[in-house]
Formats: structure tokens, C-alpha cells, sequence
């Protein structure tokens, strides 16, 4: 019943934003669109948890949440619908409110969800604070949300019970200021899988590695939306990042052995830092070779382009050997070794010795769970 009704929600939220008739700015499109994809991702994380893993909470709250998600997704486009073509849908104004508290108890349910991630469980009695903290916070911040004089994201819509006059205004600042314990708690979420990665071993590790990678990324975006960073298009990209949170956790708690996550931190703290660095050295280039030839930008563009072609090879190189040494110990370990006795192999012309050490290699490097080395000997002829 909650999955049927939170997808019957999410759709019809869609249906409303389509048959709006005045044209509406590309962000906000885009961000109530992957707002409810994210509805829709969380409705079936969190069915297909519930459904195999029985008992376990984090299906509940991806449930909760997406339900949450919906009901505001569809009485934010209902309201806005209604509003900018009066007499067509029956008036619900008496329950417009529930939309902004709808809102604000979706995110609390994520946060919670992090925080229980995977076992359903606090990591350990000392985070007890921290929940009762993010459960006080949740009950301020939807009091705070159901007064606003307007609903949150169509401030168009009146609130039928929101303050007016005077106090509407102290409403819209306590509201805002309400808003920023979010920067605090979405962190401290992902901290909880630091801490519960430090502990874990296996299959349990495996599954915190996943939500990590995502839920990291989703609280930068989130953080700098909040601050008002990405401009426009925050919401939507916030959105868009925050679709990996669901898509995480039901590989992780599925189908996690079909991925791997270790290649995929890889490849992301490599390009994304070689990136970085390539943009900044292409701008300095850029501005630097312009200052001395002049007017003549398109010398300065072409010197830049070659330059940072040229740093590409070994810029990536020397940045895969530095992640590896920080973030993937065993394989800088496993490379060091197997060149080093690649050169000793060079020297070495005793073949027992050379056998006896390429086993010790081998097993240290891969750490199977048998090892044996066949050599066939010279034929003889007679």
C-alpha cells in the first residue's frame, strides 16, 4: 500500500508539472523532475529491502521517506497547478500545509536512515545525542515549516494556516535559520559510516563502502546548495547527486558482489583531483601566456591546450601512485612488490631460489588459498 500510493503520488506530480500551461523555468523543471525520480528510486530501494531483507529498518525509512518526498512532490505541483488555473481542480486548501512538513520529515527520514545504515542500529550508544538531536530538530523544523505564510518551493500558494502580517516575516527567518542544523546532521551522517567502516569486515564493509561513496558526495551538493553555491540550478543538481543514495543502498544490501566499489572511489579521487588541477593550470597558462602576447588570445589558448596535453600522461600517473598510497594500501603494496622482484628476477639465475621466491610473491600479492608451482622438466634424448 505505501509503495502503491507513494509511486501514484509521484506520477501524478509529474502529469501536473506536464500539463502546466504557462512555461516555467528550466531549473525548477528539472530539479521537481529528478526530485521525483529520487521519490521513485527510494520506493523501490526500499521495497525490494523490505521484501528480501525482512526486519530490516533501512526499507522502512527508504518507504517513509519516498512516501514523505511524494506527498509534497504532488501537493506542490496540485497547488501550483491550482493556482495558475483557478476552478479546474477541487480546492484543497485546508491541507496545503502538509506540504512543507512533508518535506521536512522526508530529509529526516534520509538522515536517519544513514545513521542506522545497515544494520539498523545506532554504531554505538555514544551517537544516541545525535539521534535525539536529529528527532528534536525534525519536530522544530516541520512546526516551523507548517506556519510559513506560503508553502516552501510555490510561494505563490497561501498557507491556510500560516501566520500573516507582521509575524510572517519573523516566520520566514525562524524557517531559514531552522533550515541550518541540516548542514550539521547530513554530515554527521556520513561520519556514522566513517566510524562504522573503521569497524567493519566483509560483507558489512562492503555494503558501507557503497552508501559511503554516495551519501558523501550527496552531502557536499546538499551543503553547498544550502549556502546557496550552485546558483539556479542547486536544487536540481542536488537532486540528481542524491539519486546515488538509493541506488547505493540497494546494491549494497542486494546485489553488491555484481560491483565494484574500490575501482569506482578509485577512478573518482583520480580524475575528479586530475580535473581539478588541469582547469587551474589551464586558466593560469591561459592568463599568463595572454598577459605577455597581448591581444592575441588564440596563441595563448593553443599554448594552454598543448601544455596540459602534454602533463596529462604523467600527472595521472603520479596521481594514481599517490591514492593508491593513501586510499588502496594493498594494490600500492602488491605493485611495489612485483617490482621488486621483477628486478631481482634480472640477477637471479638459481632456479630454486627463483622458485621459492616467486611463490612468496604470489602469495603475497594474492593471498590464495593454495599455491603450487608446476615446472616441466627438459625432455631427454637417449
Amino acid at each position: 500500500m505505501l509503495c502503491g500510493l507513494a509511486v501514484a503520488l509521484a506520477v501524478s506530480a509529474l502529469l501536473l508539472q506536464a500539463l502546466e500551461p504557462r512555461p516555467v523555468a528550466a531549473p525548477v523543471v528539472v530539479q521537481d523532475g529528478l526530485l521525483v525520480v529520487l521519490e521513485l528510486s527510494c520506493v523501490i530501494a526500499g521495497a525490494l529491502i523490505s521484501v528480501h531483507r525482512s526486519g530490516n529498518r533501512i526499507g522502512g525509512l527508504l518507504l517513509a521517506s519516498a512516501l514523505a518526498l511524494s506527498v509534497f512532490s504532488f501537493l506542490e505541483n496540485y497547488f501550483g497547478y491550482a493556482a495558475r488555473q483557478p476552478g479546474v481542480l477541487p480546492s484543497l486548501r485546508a491541507v496545503a500545509w502538509i506540504a512543507n512538513g512533508a518535506l521536512v520529515a522526508g530529509v529526516v527520514a534520509l538522515v536517519l536512515m544513514l545513521l542506522l545504515y545497515p544494520t539498523g542500529l545506532l554504531p554505538s550508544p555514544h551517537w544516541r545525542p545525535v539521534a535525539w538531536a536529529l528527532a528534536g530538530w525534525g519536530l522544530v523544523a516541520v512546526a516551523l515549516s507548517t506556519v510559513q505564510p506560503t508553502l516552501v518551493m510555490a510561494p505563490a500558494v497561501p498557507n491556510p494556516v500560516g501566520v500573516q502580517g507582521p509575524a510572517a516575516r519573523v516566520a520566514e527567518q525562524a524557517f531559514d535559520a531552522g533550515i541550518l542544523p541540516l548542514l550539521f546532521f547530513f554530515p554527521a551522517g556520513v561520519v556514522s559510516l566513517i566510524v562504522r567502516l573503521g569497524r567493519a569486515h566483509g560483507q558489512e564493509r562492503q555494503q558501507l563502502k557503497w552508501l559511503l561513496y554516495a551519501g558523501a558526495l550527496s552531502a557536499t551538493t546538499t551543503t553547498l546548495n544550502t549556502l546557496g553555491v550552485l546558483g539556479a540550478w542547486g536544487g536540481a543538481i542536488d537532486n540528481l547527486v542524491g539519486l546515488g543514495i538509493p541506488t547505493a543502498i540497494g546494491i549494497a544490501l542486494l546485489r553488491y558482489r555484481l560491483y565494484d566499489i574500490d575501482r569506482l572511489i578509485n577512478r573518482t579521487l583520480v580524475y575528479g583531483a586530475l580535473t581539478a588541477i588541469l582547469g587551474l593550470g589551464y586558466a593560469i597558462v591561459v592568463i599568463v601566456l595572454g598577459q605577455l602576447l597581448g591581444q592575441d588570445t588564440s596563441l595563448a589558448v593553443a599554448g594552454a591546450t598543448l601544455a596540459m596535453a602534454a602533463l596529462f600522461r604523467p600527472l595521472r600517473r603520479r596521481l594514481q601512485a599517490g591514492v593508491d598510497r593513501r586510499f588502496n594500501r594493498r594494490r600500492h603494496d602488491a605493485a611495489t612488490t612485483i617490482d621488486a622482484f621483477t628486478a631481482h628476477l634480472r640477477d637471479q639465475i638459481d632456479l630454486d631460489t627463483l622458485r621459492a621466491e616467486l611463490v612468496a610473491v604470489v602469495d603475497q600479492t594474492m593471498e590464495p588459498t593454495r599455491l603450487s608451482l608446476w615446472l616441466r622438466q627438459p625432455s631427454t634424448k637417449h
